[in-house]
């Protein structure tokens, strides 16, 4: 099996917080005159760790941007806690302290990109803390968007005390291939049954509310489309948050992150993100388009 983190670049690691969580930290390739561009942090989605950026991050660094990954407590190298006492309130808690740890480095803060899990509580995050820019990558959805566009006939399960890591059985997917799969098979893990009781439809949640008008950063939604229904809840994510849109059919959830089309979704983000170097040379320009819907 290839193991992608295995390959990553030259980077160093620490543990922030009194719940030592670990925090990998990527330097861009000759960023000498990148100085005030905003850094980049990765938020995982349930299950997972940083180990599931492994595919995107050799990308950023090429281009010149500094990159954090984050690993919410109890996750991948993060120190281990009682998943049975986790809350979402708590991983919130722990995306605060990676900003106020990137803060503590850099003159301006990040822009926060998050994947499924991670893409609500970025949502959330967003919607009372100052951040450069905000991507969700096949986000969980706000309850205003199931509002709009629902999930039709869930019967869903109900949590016990903790969640067990998804079993993956199956040898491949539409943009998956075995290696792939295995690759995540390796490192997936437990994850908190609270905090997907709050936020799952899939788990009899409610959802969480998203206040759009207070994400006034701008945003951009990519989303995995393998039918009509998913299309319309990412255009309805985007148009709620006042971001731009991408939906890349064909594609499935983890594949966006570590699947054979990857590069799409990484290509649309490095042209999103062109705006924080326009914006340097036309500041007054690049304010103007942040909340342009597409």
């Amino acid at each position: 099996m290839r193991d992608y983190a295995r390959e990553l670049p030259e980077h160093t690691g620490i543990y922030i917080g009194e719940n030592d969580l670990f925090l990998e930290i990527f330097r861009g390739n000759d960023c000498s005159d990148e100085a005030d561009r905003p850094p980049l942090l990765f938020v995982h989605g349930a299950f997972t760790g940083s180990w599931m950026w492994s595919k995107y991050i050799p990308h950023f660094m090429a281009a010149g941007w500094d990159s954090y990954c984050i690993n919410l407590r109890g996750h991948y190298k993060s120190r281990s806690v009682d998943f049975t006492k986790v809350e979402f309130e708590n991983y919130l808690e722990d995306i605060r302290e990676a900003i106020s740890a990137i803060a503590g480095e850099c003159a301006v803060p990040p822009v926060v990109i998050g994947f499924s899990m991670g893409g609500i509580l970025s949502q959330k995050l967003a919607e009372s803390v100052g951040i450069a820019g905000l991507v969700l990558i096949d986000s969980s959805i706000s309850r205003q968007v199931h509002d709009e566009v629902p999930y039709q006939d869930l019967a869903p399960e109900i949590p016990g005390v903790v969640i067990p890591a998804p079993a993956r059985d199956e040898q491949s997917s539409p943009d998956e291939t075995p290696e792939d799969i295995a690759f995540q098979r390796k490192y997936l893990s437990m994850e908190s049954a609270r905090a997907f009781g709050v936020f799952s439809f899939h788990f009899g949640a409610e959802g969480i509310s998203i206040d759009g008008s207070k994400i006034t950063c701008p945003s951009l939604v990519i989303s995995a489309v393998n039918d009509a229904a998913a299309d319309r809840r990412g255009q309805a994510m985007a148009r709620h948050i006042g971001g731009e849109y991408l939906g890349l059919r064909g594609t499935t959830h983890t594949g966006l992150l570590v699947g054979q089309r990857y590069h799409e979704a990484v290509s649309r983000i490095m042209i999103w993100l062109t705006r924080f170097d326009e914006k340097r040379v036309h500041p007054s320009g690049a304010r103007l388009a942040s909340r342009r819907s597409t």
